[in-house]
């Protein structure tokens, strides 16, 4: 589902809008310095994959300034009537940065949490906890900057090509995206879009290709990645964002290629 999320006021439990500048206990830890917002649900988009999962997008309405964060961030959420519910999710950003008063989250129907996930009915109270997570152009300046994705691993890198797009950030940027069939590529008429307005190209790589196909086939591999990647390659940003075992896989690439790893940052998720 891609969600997106306009703040509401926070008045339950408190009695005033939540901002937590110190100390949250979650679980029993406590954590360093984050908000905690609320947002309510409406729906605004639906798609259906081939395979079944859906995505779909929810936006809110009311309230106050909204959340500042940087792009590729992820934050904490839970749908429930109290803000500290232990069953709390982890979910990528998928908007800009430069939107605050909409939060977008792309999430798929996959594991125990996110199969429930289209249940939830517009105007539900949804409690977010964040911003956190350090996978974000902002935290790092080079000449260039590539984005490696598997999958549903694409919320945080569109996160961080649409805040270069809002910004007008021309700085040269590769996304390598790897997915099994045509149908199953996230956010692919926008990723169209923004190879016009960036200075962006994108590498698909299909597991399942159909025959008419003429892009990469397989799955992403140093060989295709030393394929597109310019002369500078150990100068540039790296951000791979998948499954564990493709994160892995993409590091090994990396190196033998003569990438620094110090270049690399990941994020790696699991279904919940």
């Amino acid at each position: 589902h891609m969600l997106t999320a306009r703040p509401g006021r926070f008045h339950e439990a408190l009695g005033y809008q939540a901002l937590i500048k110190d100390d949250v206990v979650r679980n029993g830890l406590c954590l360093f310095q984050c908000q905690l917002q609320r947002f309510r649900i409406e729906p605004v988009f639906f798609h259906q994959h081939a395979r079944g999962e859906r995505l779909r997008r929810i936006a809110g309405q009311d309230g106050h300034a909204g959340l500042r964060f940087m792009p590729g961030q992820f934050a904490w959420i839970t749908i429930e009537r109290s803000p500290f519910s232990l069953r709390q999710h982890p979910f990528s950003f998928a908007s800009s940065a430069e939107v605050t008063d909409r939060l977008e989250f792309t999430i798929g129907e996959a594991g125990d949490f996110t199969s429930t996930i289209g249940q939830f009915k517009p105007g539900e109270v949804v409690y977010i906890d964040g911003p956190h997570g350090t996978f974000s152009i902002d935290r790092y300046d080079g000449p260039g900057y590539v984005f490696i994705a598997g999958g549903i691993g694409s919320p945080p890198v569109m996160s961080n090509l649409r805040t270069m797009a809002d910004r007008g950030n021309r700085t040269p940027a590769w996304l390598f995206y790897g997915n099994p069939t045509p149908e199953m590529i996230t956010y692919a008429e926008e990723l169209i879009e923004l190879e016009q307005t960036l200075d962006l190209q994108v590498i698909h790589v299909l597991e399942e290709p159909p025959d008419n196909w003429h892009g990469e086939t397989g799955f992403i591999s140093g060989e295709i990645l030393d394929k597109y990647l310019p002369d500078n390659r150990n100068e540039l940003i790296y951000f791979i964002c998948g499954p564990v075992p493709m994160v892995e896989a993409m590091l090994a690439a990396l190196q033998k290629i003569d990438v620094p790893l110090h270049n690399v940052h990941t994020e790696q998720y699991d279904m919940v």
